[in-house]
């Protein structure tokens, strides 16, 4: 039977949306966010006991990142497979800031931020594992000034990690208590690792080159924080840290001379041991008064000189036969000899006694200049004898860490 011809055109009509549907169309779907777009959101929604998982990739940032959950894990895939990178940052001061207790990040790297890598502040609890930061066009004026940038921290593993290229201090900790640093490497920096106005720190089993300063241990006027005690420097490889200085002018380590090994700054019961250094062409170890030199302090509270530092049982090779520091030049030019392995400035607090100071161990083995306070050359004197003496050891750091492995 033929339907008649006006049925068949509404059948007709009726079949075209039935076979847009069978065709199976539907509405277009957004694009999925990438990694970078949804890290800061996972930062801000973290709830306690949270893992965040970084995975593998250069992942771009253009601002700061930020933290303030406390118990939260940041782990990526590695340190040269899950990269922050922030080369393109247009605002923030930082690349990460985080402000938060029982806190650990490990396995990723952070590259090229602005102002400072990865900034910890006011925390306790703290695990650092495994972080490389680096400013990737090498050492430069304008790159940030700290690579791993732990303020006023407690509890604190700082532990295989990697800092290049900063302009201050590639691993630094400041105002900080109950501190560990140990099998890291820094390079690259001004200076290379960096213990300040902080107590108990253990610093170990590093390797420390390339830097214009390889370890500080400072103690300096005008912070909140002060009474730098109880560092104990042992078993790191110190050598080649020849880099020129490139800190911004008036930076504080604009100062440290190229070719430092270790400087102790006004800070008192130090040990240092077990370490080889070689090849820092101005000096290997220089202990020094902040007011050497008639430096000035304003601050009243504020004690510019170091005493019971213990040096014993490391190996020397060469160094300081090209000294840059200004202490030192005057008597390398008058002896034109290199600088002998430890160097001590000579100053006394008023009222104070030398004995015991600087100690050497029983066998005073290391050469050993004393500038008596680097008036007058005539004045130095290399005699080690009244430093051969010993100081108690002092303890090891212990922290009471979940996850320290």
């Amino acid at each position: 039977m033929t339907l008649p011809t006006n049925i068949q055109k509404s059948l007709f009509t009726l079949s075209i949306p039935l076979m847009l549907i069978s065709c199976g169309e539907s509405e277009p779907q957004a694009p999925e966010l990438s990694f970078a777009e949804t890290f800061q959101t996972q930062l801000i929604e973290a709830q306690p006991g949270d893992v965040i998982a970084i995975p593998s990739g250069v992942h771009e940032f253009t601002r700061s990142l930020s933290l303030t959950v406390p118990g939260v894990t940041l782990r990526g895939e590695g340190m040269d497979e899950s990269i922050l990178s922030f080369k393109n940052q247009a605002q923030g001061a930082e690349g990460l800031l985080v402000s938060a207790d029982n806190f650990t990040i490990e396995d990723l790297a952070i590259e090229d931020p602005i102002g400072d890598a990865l900034k910890i502040n006011q925390s306790t609890n703290v695990i650092i594992r495994r972080v490389r930061t680096e400013w990737t066009r090498g050492a430069h004026t304008e790159n940030g000034a700290y690579g791993i940038y732990p303020v006023q921290t407690t509890n604190l593993l700082i532990d295989g990690s990697i800092a290049i290229g900063a302009s201050d201090a590639g691993i630094y900790v400041g105002q900080s208590n109950q501190i560990v640093v140990r099998n890291s490497r820094a390079e690259y920096n001004v200076a290379g690792i960096e213990i300040e106005n902080s107590t108990f720190a253990d610093v170990y089993d590093n390797v420390v080159t390339n830097n214009t300063g390889g370890i500080l241990v400072f103690d300096l006027p005008n912070l909140p924080v002060q009474g730098g005690q109880s560092t104990r420097i042992f078993n790191n490889e110190i050598f080649g840290n020849n880099q020129e200085n490139f800190a911004p002018e008036g930076n504080i380590v604009g100062n440290v001379p190229a070719g430092s090994g270790l400087l102790v700054l006004a800070n008192d019961n130090i040990e240092v041991f077990g370490n080889r250094f070689e090849g820092n062409k101005s000096l290997n170890i220089m202990i020094y008064s902040f007011v050497l030199n008639g430096r000035v302090v304003s601050d009243e509270n504020y004690d510019p000189y170091p005493e019971q530092i213990y040096v014993h049982d490391n190996n020397f090779v060469n160094g300081g036969e090209a000294t840059e520091s200004p202490y030192l030049v005057p008597w390398f030019e008058e002896n034109g000899s290199s600088i002998p392995n430890v160097v001590w400035g000579g100053l006394i607090k008023d009222g104070g006694s030398s004995d015991k100071l600087v100690c050497l161990g029983e066998a005073g083995n290391q050469s050993f200049l004393n500038l008596n306070g680097a008036n007058n050359v005539a004045d130095a004197s290399t005699d080690a004898t009244p430093h051969r003496c010993s100081l108690p050891r002092l303890p090891p750091v212990s922290l009471d860490l979940a996850g320290d492995d």
